[in-house]
């Protein structure tokens, strides 16, 4: 084994050989041509006969390297340099690094060297039937992807290079690229010898994906490292910018395991800005520059799903063949390309993915704002999940592309301020508590040095730079959902950290209520039995945004203003029906496969009128109610000819879920249902839209929160899989009172003793009928001895809300020992 990969075949050595094939290239030759071209050539080998498209080329190794060096007596000069350099002082890293750079660029190739690497350019030009075909030239570090760093990104790639000699010259700066001042600081960092690292250079051929669309994919999701998912950045022309953070880009979620089983597993889909794109420009030194993309191509998605598919393939491919050769899980990072000429779909680079696959997740580390008053000063996207404060320091780039201006006064604990960030702000970014930039997506590299630093960012906030005043102070906190929050002044906060591995294991499954799609991945890998309670409101409120019989009827209203919001909110989709359902399935197959394959019971919508009244078209289809809390709301609106369509789109998203996406862990309930005939009434639809009680393991539960549902629970159970305690309800209309209203708070309390006695009776009913019985009402979220009420009358689970997991698994396992040491019966 070399650098922890294994291989049947012995690796073939090579003795002072400066040009290798990528075919002939392996893992196990990662000392001789770096990382990326080890992989380069092993993906070459073994992953072009499983269908998977690579562009071929070919690694100029190490020894070439070393023969240059020495040939031109470099290495005392860059000792020299090296020891007078402050690694800590921007100024002096400036001054060595370009010192050195200039060294090298301006130094001469033996010409054996020279000779080899020009005859392999012409035979990689002659394959593709070109006299000089365009090449990328791509900097390959000896140290460069192991699991121990990530040197990703700290070396140059050149793009787009037409001939021999331009090759030798962007070879000769890849070189001098090894002594960047991020990549002096970056080895310095991470305690790597300057000389242990050398470099190779890998010659590809160019994917024109200038004319296409590129991006980069992980087999891991790269916030919460849930690895059951394949994360897919995607933006048009080159993929620099993606890497760079210079453009947000359209982003996708796949599902793995339903995928290998042949389903359509796209669970998210998510549309970025993509409004600049990198494309070709022989007339530039860099070769490439960026132009705006017209706004009809900036509203749409820049992949389509055959595509989406056969990337997340290829990547589970390439995944699963590095774990085997491994021998132990490896999650990957994957840049790819579209070929606009040949529309054909490449991998261009495959790596180890180095921050979560290291990480170990068994402890929970809870952050929480504190309850006061909090003034909003910008919001973005949040990377990670912590809290930290600091002053605002606002830097600038002096070219538009990142490049740092000055950082001699960014002191340590700032939070760094800026457009956007490229390698070079590496050395500063060590400094900042908390980073802040206006473009950018979760897989920008200010996003990806902001998780492997370990430090909160928020990417993307169009005009931080412009909001935010240098030396003012902050709070950033990424503790809050995807939304990242930017608060005035420096605010309290509080930080738990738990190890999973030692909470006790409970008798009585617990679950989840999970509201946000956003977290749910984040929420995976709590010790829980699944999810209690999925609310769509949530999903509906902040993936659709619109009142969904609005969204059907706005073109009948005459509100110009509304159907003009609701077009713009369609773009992408066949129609609105089609908007409504896609949007609905996605947040929805989120939350099942966060918890696949445990039970994620999903409640249909239960908005009040006074809720539905608030969203965007409301006021056209909502009554105004005395008291909604107990008006048109839950199974009532699911028959009525009023809302009947919006509710058929919802079981339709239901079935896209179940059917299309292989999620089948995800069954349904109805909430608020009053009476035996709105049961029957509401299955009868549910089964003309597609959604049959026992076809294909549908299970239907019965949100348990009036009286009524109790009183006639042994007739209700008929029709039925289960029941789910809502014990918020249940107590307002066992006590007649609204659970709103601030007049009477001080009696609401699910502890009263006319709720239990409800709730036993329930339990007791539901049991002789042979159905389950949980609860995911707040109560036992709230109140720890409440929870230990239901288990000893026996309940069958506990849905609780993330942040009281803790103190709940321990409450119930407290009485499950007491009960077993009076020899009492649990879940009986």
């Amino acid at each position: 084994m070399v650098n922890g990969f294994s291989h049947t075949k012995n690796s073939l050595t090579f003795l002072k050989k400066y040009i290798v094939p990528f075919s002939e290239i392996k893992m196990t030759d990662i000392s001789l041509v770096g990382g990326k071209n080890a992989s380069l050539g092993e993906m070459i080998q073994f992953m072009i006969p499983k269908g998977i498209e690579v562009p071929n080329g070919f690694a100029i190794t190490v020894d070439a390297y070393d023969e240059f060096i020495a040939y031109n007596q470099l290495d005392a000069k860059i000792k020299e340099e090296i020891g007078k350099c402050d690694i800590d002082d921007i100024r002096s890293l400036t001054k060595t690094g370009m010192i050195i750079r200039q060294l090298m660029v301006s130094s001469e190739f033996p010409q054996d060297i020279a000779d080899n690497i020009i005859e392999e350019y012409y035979k990689l030009s002659a394959q593709y039937g070109q006299e000089n075909t365009d090449v990328a030239v791509r900097s390959s570090a000896t140290a460069e992807d192991l699991p121990d760093a990530s040197f990703a990104g700290q070396q140059e790639t050149y793009l787009n290079v037409r001939s021999a000699n331009d090759v030798l010259t962007c070879v000769r700066k890849c070189w001098a690229s090894l002594f960047t001042d991020r990549a002096i600081s970056y080895r310095a960092h991470f305690n790597y010898d300057h000389f242990d690292v050398k470099l190779s250079v890998g010659i590809q051929k160019m994917v024109r994906s200038d004319l296409a669309v590129s991006g980069v994919a992980f087999s891991i999701d790269t916030e919460s490292g849930f690895k059951d998912v394949v994360l897919i950045n995607s933006s048009y022309g080159l993929g620099e910018l993606i890497v760079q953070g210079a453009v947000s880009p359209d982003e996708f979620l796949v599902f793995k395991p339903t995928l290998k089983k042949g389903f359509n597993s796209i669970i998210e889909k998510k549309r970025g800005a993509k409004d600049i794109k990198m494309i070709y420009d022989p007339s530039s030194e860099k070769r490439v520059k960026n132009v705006h993309v017209d706004k009809e191509y900036q509203k749409v998605f820049s992949l389509n799903n055959e595509n989406i598919l056969k990337i997340a393939k290829w990547v589970c491919l390439i995944e699963d063949y590095y774990t085997e050769l491994k021998g132990h899980w490896c999650p990957m990072d994957i840049e790819w390309g579209i070929d606009g000429l040949t529309n054909q779909l490449f991998i261009l680079q495959a790596r180890p993915e180095t921050i979560h696959s290291m990480k170990q997740n068994t402890v929970i580390s809870e952050y929480k704002m504190d309850d006061s008053v909090k003034t909003v000063l910008l919001k973005g996207i949040a990377v990670g999940n912590k809290v930290a404060t600091g002053k605002v320091n606002v830097l600038y780039s002096i070219d538009g592309r990142g490049s740092i201006s000055d950082g001699s006064d960014f002191k340590e604990g700032d939070i760094l301020v800026t457009e956007m960030t490229d390698p070079d702000w590496e050395p500063l970014m060590k400094k900042a508590s908390a980073i802040i930039t206006d473009r950018g997506g979760r897989t920008c590299h200010a996003a990806i040095i902001a998780r492997e630093m370990g430090i909160p960012a928020i990417v993307g906030t169009m005009n931080g730079s412009e909001v935010l005043i240098a030396g003012t102070e902050i709070t950033v906190s990424c503790a809050e959902g995807a939304v990242g929050m930017v608060y005035e002044g420096i605010l309290d906060y509080t930080e738990t950290k738990t190890d999973i591995t030692n909470l006790p294991e409970t008798r009585t499954p617990i679950m989840l209520n999970v509201g946000s799609p956003e977290m749910a991945l984040n929420f995976a890998s709590y010790p829980q039995k699944g999810v209690g309670l999925a609310r769509e409101e949530f999903i509906i409120n902040n993936y659709i945004q619109v009142h969904p019989m609005a969204l059907l009827k706005h073109k009948t209203l005459g509100d110009a203003e509304l159907t003009k919001s609701i077009n713009s909110l369609i773009v992408g989709y066949d129609n609105e029906e089609d908007y409504f359902i896609k949007r609905l399935s996605y947040g929805i197959s989120k939350i099942g496969a966060a918890f696949y394959p445990n039970k994620v019971i999903v409640r249909f919508s239960d908005f009040k009128s006074n809720e539905y009244f608030n969203m965007l078209g409301g006021k056209y289809f909502e009554p105004k109610e005395e008291n909604p809390m107990i008006g048109w709301r839950g199974a009532s609106r699911y028959y009525s000819e009023s809302y009947k369509e919006a509710f058929v789109m919802e079981c339709k998203a239901i079935s896209v879920v179940r059917e299309k996406m292989g999620l089948n862990n995800v069954i349904v309930m109805i909430p608020f249902c009053r009476t035996i005939m709105e049961i029957q009434k509401v299955l009868a639809i549910m089964e003309e839209a597609g959604l049959k009680r026992g076809e294909n393991g549908l299970e239907v539960y019965l949100m348990a929160e009036i009286p009524s549902n109790i009183i006639l629970a042994d007739q209700f159970a008929d029709y039925i899989d289960g029941f789910s305690i809502g014990s918020n309800d249940l107590t307002q209309l066992a006590l007649g009172l609204d659970r709103d209203s601030s007049l009477v708070a001080h009696i609401y309390d699910e502890r009263n003793d006319a709720v239990k006695m409800l709730i036993t009776q329930l339990i007791k009913v539901a049991k002789s009928k042979g159905k389950k019985v949980g609860i995911c009402g707040q109560g036992p979220s709230d109140f720890p001895d409440f929870a230990q009420f239901l288990v000893e009358q026996g309940i069958d689970s506990i849905s609780v809300t993330p942040d009281s997991f803790l103190r709940t698994s321990k409450a119930i396992y407290e009485i499950e020992q007491e009960l077993l040491r009076d020899n009492k019966n649990i879940n009986k």
